[in-house]
């Protein structure tokens, strides 16, 4: 509210004073996350739950904030984009994911999904003098008022079958008898959350938004707003049973369309920006196994569905990492008006720009899932997840995806270093990274390794089992 209210007064000059506060803001709120583990339970009459859960989804939610407002300053200033609005969208947007990892409550998820949904249509469209921006802005805010509608649809049903829209009080009644009408409620809920991870077959909205965004939204919109939604279905699976046995097949079914229709998109993209939209859906699919994972977990007596809760958070957060990096990445390389973002252009890189092809091969290599880095143990987890659950098809399946997408993430990697840029592209001087840049890329390069060598730090903090309170 601060940076929109001063935003009229600063002049576009000064806007640097509005990233600076935004980036002040950020930071406050992501230390403020201590006070969820001083003060567990229920708040606001037990429409928003503190627990290990939402502290670690808050965690990432707020550093993406952070690390996307610390990179974007020198986008925004080489393409001539106001500073105050972006930021205050950013922190909107991110106060809505804060709401949905929270959420005890139906109505109240709705609220948060909105809050992080109406700023992410307008972040989307941020250069408004570029038509693929409109574009994208355009598909992203039809396509995401119809799942919101399916969304909505789904508590009012769910409503309707039930008495309640708070998840505990939906358990109880859906044990007690699950009615077709509750079946409907909680399969609509799943359509409306399955478009905001991106997941197959509600995917279709994803490679035109990613590429016509500007790079520091889509850096945002690939991290943030998916731990949101993860968040916030892992916590209806934690608490409704009977979304566990009607979710399973959809589960099943919408991981392995993901991971095929992510992995075999990406083969023959040639901009890089689509290449990691379709990454992006590649790795909802195996975000979605471990979801698969949780539903037949959770009849354990003994350790219940914990590892796959922590598998699905542990993903989660090396995913960011990954992501937010490499988009800061493709954001500084692809230069005014994000024209240089093909493979030809990125060809020669590690010769002309030898620390941005480190980083970005880093990067690469962690989505791809090689050990020392956080992906390795991401994908360990998950497959770790799928097979104690005997869900042996999908371990298989993600293990043939991830070969698939060895090959598109080595090409651009073959590409940087063994391939000669065109004559005017090793001419040109080297793009400098302002230090935030730095800055950005240092946290998210040194925390892939750091999670990837020591994985027990964050894996003592998730792995419990009454990570999501009920």
């Amino acid at each position: 509210m601060l940076v929109m209210f001063l935003a009229p007064i600063i002049p576009k000059a000064r806007h640097g004073v509005l990233s600076a506060i935004s980036l002040l803001g950020a930071a406050l709120a992501l230390a403020a996350t201590q006070f969820l583990a001083l003060y567990p339970g229920p708040a606001y009459s037990g429409l928003l739950r503190s627990d290990a859960f939402s502290l670690f989804v808050h965690l990432i939610v707020c550093g993406v904030a952070f690390l996307a407002i610390l990179g974007s300053a020198n986008y925004l200033k080489r393409e001539g984009l106001d500073a105050g609005e972006f930021c205050a969208l950013i922190l909107l947007a991110t106060a809505g994911m804060g709401v949905m990892a929270s959420a005890q409550e139906l109505l109240t998820a709705f609220i948060g999904l909105e809050m992080s949904s109406i700023a992410s249509y307008v972040l989307a469209s941020y250069k408004r003098d570029a038509p693929r921006s409109n574009e994208a802005a355009m598909k992203y805010f039809l396509l995401g008022s119809f799942a919101t509608a399916f969304f909505l649809y789904g508590i009012a049903l769910t409503y309707g079958a039930t008495g309640t829209t708070h998840l505990d009080l939906v358990g109880q009644a859906g044990a007690q008898t699950s009615t077709t009408l509750l079946k409907m409620g909680l399969g609509f809920v799943f359509v409306g959350l399955a478009f905001k991870v991106a997941a197959a077959p509600f995917q279709l909205w994803t490679p035109d938004v990613y590429e016509g965004a500007p790079a520091p939204v889509t850096a945002m919109l690939s991290t943030g707003p998916k731990a949101a939604a993860f968040a916030l279905a892992l916590r209806i699976l934690a608490n409704v049973d009977a979304a566990s046995a009607l979710w399973f097949w959809a589960l099943w079914v919408a991981a392995v369309l993901s991971m095929f229709a992510g992995n075999l998109g990406a083969l023959v993209q040639t901009n890089i920006k689509r290449m990691l939209a379709y990454s992006s859906i590649a790795h909802a699919g195996y975000t979605l196994v471990a979801f698969a994972a949780v539903t037949t977990m959770k009849l354990d007596p003994e350790t219940g569905a914990a590892p796959a809760y922590a598998a699905v958070l542990f993903y989660l957060l090396g995913y960011s990492l990954v992501k937010v990096g490499a988009f800061t990445i493709v954001s500084e390389i692809g230069g005014q008006g994000e024209r240089y973002l093909t493979l030809d252009d990125f060809a020669g890189l590690g010769t002309r720009q030898p620390f941005a092809a480190a980083a970005m091969s880093l990067f690469l290599l962690s989505l791809l899932g090689l050990p020392i880095t956080a992906g390795f143990f991401g994908k360990f987890y998950v497959f770790k997840a799928a097979i104690s659950s005997k869900l042996i098809w999908l371990a298989v399946l993600m293990t043939v995806n991830s070969a698939i997408g060895a090959y598109y993430y080595l090409r651009v990697i073959v590409v940087m270093y063994m391939r000669e840029g065109s004559a005017e592209a090793m001419a040109a001087a080297p793009v400098r990274f302002p230090v935030a840049v730095n800055v950005v890329l240092a946290i998210t390069g040194i925390g892939t390794v750091y999670f990837g060598l020591f994985p027990n730090q964050v894996l003592n903090l998730i792995l419990q089992p009454n990570l999501i309170a009920r």
